[in-house]
């Protein structure tokens, strides 16, 4: 088949730019790379076909930079572009740029993203297209605003960032005590991470678990939903553990949210892959949260369950084509889980641990993936998010991916870095997680599973170099007093050093 496109811009870096420029590549599409000062040596880079620089290390000097962006796609001729996740990919300015300055953007109609964009708006949008809404209050002006709307909501309350995401600017206000102060807060954040300080609030639900429903929408009115993931193992309203399906949803209710989802979608006049977030309360109910106008970090476990590739997808809907598959087509076989591998430390609250990677082994295997970004000798940088790779691991059920985490994690090695590897070998072992007793306060309710302690891999390690430093130093006091049996004590130090490194 033609390719859909003959070049494209990767507006983005890490592992998603690879992630990108792979599918690409097996397109037959010619791939852009852009990439700041600190990301000259990149692994994206190093992928693409051609790279171009532009600009210092902050994000704001470079990797959101518009003008910079679509000065590389006219010099390079690329026809579409990509965004990714994270930095433009939300962003309905430079999606309506991209259209003006006639390069395809390969993701929704600015006038979907705008919609969607706007919590507040969004969440308008849904309540008339008959999709539930967590209770929630209008922008608020204040503090005092935001006390009387809590109180006809009730008591605890999540504050919002009407233009957010990834967790930022938002606080749980558990009493008007608290309010002023949290408030503030939330406001400072909502104003330095999006440049709008308008922040809303919605009831908070207890114990809740987070589902999202993958969409994939073309511009001849298909659209359909390609099941759930679970979201609920985070911190700082970040996600660090996604899997398909959940393990508490059932075919029926799986129906039922995928219909709200797409019923979302099409409210918006949405195009291209995307994701609407739910809440799930205790009692079975779902409410709608938001929706995530891009491809999602977690969108492996999908692939992996469904079989199809989104981001291929993606790119095809961009370039005006139709979805090859009907609703009835999209069928779920066995379960996938993701772990996000990042460069920080758990133990410490999972601090950033920036540095260069001296060592780095991937894992690999039946039912394995990993989609990374770095490389042995590459400097992680301090200006951007610490993943440096997913892991993704399939089964035939549940068990057998978890299974299989704990192996493939057993043998995925970064080294020089302080990395997550550790935190989701306990998780992916715990009894609660194997149980799929989870909710958004999972982290919170396990403290066990952040705190420091002897990683189980590292303790075999020192086990068996301790037994053959001693045996070395038997062998060095038999050679200075060499006596009868002498020899055998050796061999029989290098047999049992041999079974050692054998176990």
């Amino acid at each position: 088949m033609q390719p859909p496109f003959k070049s494209l811009l990767i507006a983005n870096r890490g592992e998603i730019a690879v992630r990108v420029i792979r599918a690409c590549h097996e397109m037959g599409i010619r791939t852009v790379a852009v990439y700041s000062e600190a990301d000259r040596d990149a692994l994206h880079v190093r992928f693409a076909h051609e790279a171009y620089p532009i600009g210092p290390p902050p994000s704001s000097e470079s990797y959101l930079r518009i003008d910079k962006i679509l000065d590389v796609a006219r010099r390079s001729g690329a026809e579409a572009i990509h965004p990714g996740y994270g930095f433009l990919s939300e962003n309905a300015e430079f999606a309506r740029a991209c259209r003006d300055a006639g390069v395809v953007f390969v993701g929704p109609p600015p006038e979907a993203m705008e919609a969607m964009g706007d919590k507040v708006r969004s969440r308008a949008l849904m309540a008339k297209a008959g999709v539930a809404v967590v209770p929630g209050s209008p922008p608020l002006r204040g503090a005092k605003d935001a006390v009387a709307a809590a109180g006809t909501i009730g008591y605890p309350v999540l504050l919002k960032a009407a233009a957010g995401g990834g967790g930022k600017g938002m606080r749980i206000v558990r009493s008007s005590d608290e309010m002023p102060s949290l408030f503030a807060q939330a406001q400072g954040e909502a104003r330095s991470s999006f440049g709008d300080e308008t922040v809303f609030l919605e009831k908070y639900v207890d114990r809740p678990r987070h589902i999202e429903v993958q969409v994939l929408a073309d511009a001849h009115g298909t659209c359909l939903h390609l099941g759930e993931r679970e979201c609920s193992i985070q911190r700082r309203h970040q996600k660090l553990i996604e899997e398909s399906p959940s393990p508490v949803i059932d075919a029926a209710t799986r129906a039922r949210i995928g219909a709200m989802a797409v019923t979302a979608a099409t409210a918006c006049g949405y195009v291209s892959a995307g994701t609407v977030e739910m809440l799930r309360g205790a009692d079975g109910s779902f409410y709608f949260m938001e929706m995530n106008t891009r491809l999602q970090v977690e969108h492996p476990v999908t692939e992996m369950v469904y079989g199809i590739d989104l981001v291929k997808a993606m790119i095809g809907v961009a370039a005006g084509r139709k979805i090859p598959w009907s609703q009835d087509q999209i069928v779920a076989r066995g379960h996938a889980i993701e772990c996000r591998i990042i460069a920080e430390d758990p133990s410490k609250g999972f601090m950033p641990s920036p540095g260069t990677i001296r060592a780095l082994r991937a894992p690999s295997g039946p039912g394995v993936r990993y989609d990374g970004g770095v490389y042995a000798g590459f400097t992680v940088p301090v200006h951007y998010d610490p993943m440096l790779a997913k892991l993704i691991t399939w089964g035939a059920n549940r068990d057998e991916a978890a299974a299989r985490m704990t192996r493939a994690l057993d043998e995925l090695r970064v080294d020089g870095v302080k990395t997550s590897i550790a935190f989701h070998r306990r998780v992916m072992t715990h009894p609660a997680f194997l149980a799929g007793d989870l909710h958004t306060g999972f982290l919170a309710e396990h403290p066990e599973l952040t705190s420091p302690g002897t990683d189980p891999w590292l303790s075999e390690v020192a086990v068996l170099a301790a037994a053959v430093a001693h045996f070395k130093r038997l062998e060095r006091l038999s050679l200075r007093a060499p006596q009868a049996g002498a020899k055998t004590r050796s061999a029989a130090w290098k047999r049992s050093a041999r079974a050692g490194w054998r176990r």
